[in-house]
């Protein structure tokens, strides 16, 4: 069995992604707006409990389609607040709808959100060599400019902290820590055998 970094827990759902996900660096528009949903849902709450209702999130705010949720009234937020299969949480339901509006707004200025979120580390992953879990860091320079720079832009749940959280989804940053066999990965999937 590979090592992993010890915030991973022994459910395959967790250490897939971890395996396959994490540190992997995403430029999908569709995917860049699944993790801001989804890094917003996750405040307060464990990851794993997010990573549990992901699918029910994919179902429910329509495979993350930006359009498509920046349309939701508020008829839709109170299906969404009766559907047990996401985080039923008013204001994180309506910060989703409102962060769409404001990803289209980037991705019209920007020509994708891709092209807009990677500036925050000059287009290149930064991979960290950290020994433990201890010397991870909750928040950088990094994501404090990404943090003010989406709030500026109307984003809602997108605190330092939160933004870091979607920078090592997002493979922004590598923090897979020395201990774990995907340090070596460079984080692109899994590590070669």
């Amino acid at each position: 069995m590979p090592a992993r970094c010890a915030w991973v827990n022994e459910d395959p759902l967790y250490m897939d992604y971890h395996d396959r996900e994490w540190g992997v660096p995403v430029h999908d528009d569709r995917e860049l707006f699944e993790f801001l949903v989804l890094e917003g849902a996750q405040a307060g709450l464990s990851w794993y409990t997010v990573l549990r209702k992901r699918e029910g999130y994919r179902r429910a705010f329509d495979g993350f389609d930006p359009r498509k949720v920046s349309e939701y009234d508020e008829a839709k937020v109170t299906e969404l607040m009766e559907d047990a299969s996401i985080i039923r949480n008013r204001l994180k339901i309506r910060s989703a709808i409102a962060n769409a509006r404001s990803f289209l707004k980037v991705v019209e200025e920007f020509g994708s959100f891709d092209a807009y979120i990677w500036r925050f580390v000059s287009g290149e992953p930064i991979r960290n060599r950290w020994r433990n879990r201890g010397e991870v860091p909750a928040t950088t320079a990094q994501s404090d400019a990404m943090s003010k720079d989406l709030k500026k832009r109307g984003f809602k749940f997108v605190g330092s902290t939160i933004c870091y959280a979607y920078m090592q989804a997002c493979g922004l940053v590598n923090d897979h820590t020395m201990d774990c066999d995907h340090a070596a990965n460079d984080g692109m999937g899994l590590p070669q055998a």
